[in-house]
């Protein structure tokens, strides 16, 4: 069986601390999941008796409208990880480029399908950022290449400039792209610098979106893409069992989308927050990099157990190590409430 190796591992931290529980290691918009959302997916429960829509049409049309695109480039999955999957199973790309460290789905779901995966490295100098290098890599070779903006989990945007000349290159080169867009709601330029107005022009991006960041509901499992190629959007759809959003998760996702402030809420109070995160943690002698969205990348040179020291007082963060390009004392913590993030300091001072 697969190893689980991402955050928000509530049952197994709960095996081991019986108390109250402090995650930090599940990156979800600190304001916690809106009432009318919870709401929502109740009520759906109901209606439970009957399968849920197959092609998700109302949620397709309002997230539509939202994103400013119409309904036909809409296409709604089983959380964003489950389209990048469909993805790689649909298309079979025989080589793919990943930079590293990032998401380690995008690489597993390629090696699952069969494909061979080259990795570009992001370099802790340059505080991880993508930076213009990655276009001698993108050559005749590829069929697919990964990129997020923010990437998870170095916290850095893309610089839209290097990412419309990505998408030059690849279009040149046949190359399907795919960018995870799933923090971006919660990053400090937010919509400003999404690539839903580029679908039109290049037919070889593919957008990945959630709720489960922004709306703080990953139990509910909802994500989309978003892409101009009705082939490959019909070969995404063929790549899944039929009912693959359930009626509660459709339902969130429509009451989500009439809260559009809830994200921008949550941005200003991740901004005042990080900062003194970010202060507190180097006032433990940690390496902390830079951060443009709701959680912090810091590496504790030489300490490789730190979240097994902190889940012994209550506080669960994520170990890095299993991220291509990072080692085993790199950690990433989410940008909490006030008082949790005090609670996270004051775990890690007795632990340090």
């Amino acid at each position: 069986m697969k190893e689980y190796t991402h955050g928000g591992d509530i049952v197994g931290a709960r095996a081991i601390w019986k108390g109250e529980l402090l995650d930090f290691s599940a990156n979800l918009n600190p304001l916690g999941m809106p009432e009318a959302v919870r709401k929502a997916a109740e009520d759906a429960v109901r209606e439970a008796i009957h399968y849920p829509d197959p092609l998700c049409r109302e949620l397709c049309a309002a997230i539509a409208r939202r994103d400013n695109v119409t309904p036909e480039r809409v296409l709604c999955g089983n959380g964003a990880a489950d389209l990048v999957f469909r993805l790689a199973f649909s298309q079979r790309p025989r080589r793919v480029l990943v930079t590293a460290p990032t998401f380690s789905e995008y690489q597993d779901a390629v090696q699952a399908a069969g494909g061979e995966v080259v990795y570009h490295r992001l370099m802790p100098k340059n505080d991880f950022d993508l930076t213009e290098a990655v276009l001698d890599d993108l050559d005749d070779s590829l069929d697919m290449a990964f990129f997020c903006t923010p990437n998870n989990p170095t916290g850095r945007l893309i610089d839209r400039d290097l990412m419309l000349r990505i998408l030059e290159r690849c279009r040149e080169k046949s190359i399907r792209v795919v960018v995870d867009e799933c923090f971006l709601s919660l990053s400090d330029p937010s919509e400003r610098v999404s690539l839903a107005g580029e679908l039109e022009h290049f037919p070889n991006l593919v957008l990945l979106r959630a709720f489960t960041k922004s709306y703080a509901m990953p139990g509910l499992r909802l994500g989309y893409c978003l892409s101009a190629d009705a082939a490959l959007l019909d070969g995404l759809s063929r790549c899944t069992q039929p009912w693959s959003v359930s009626g509660p998760a459709q339902a969130a996702g429509l009451a989500a989308l009439t809260e559009p402030e809830h994200p921008a809420r949550a941005r200003q109070l991740i901004a005042v927050e990080r900062s003194w995160l970010i202060d507190a943690l180097r006032a433990l002698g940690l390496r902390v990099f830079p951060s443009e969205v709701n959680y912090i990348l810091f590496r504790a040179p030489g300490v490789d157990d730190l979240k097994e020291r902190l889940l012994a007082h209550g506080v669960l963060i994520r170990s890095c190590a299993n991220y291509v390009g990072l080692g085993s004392d790199y950690y990433r913590v989410a940008v909490r409430p006030h008082r949790e993030n005090e609670g996270l300091i004051g775990a890690m001072k007795e632990v340090l």
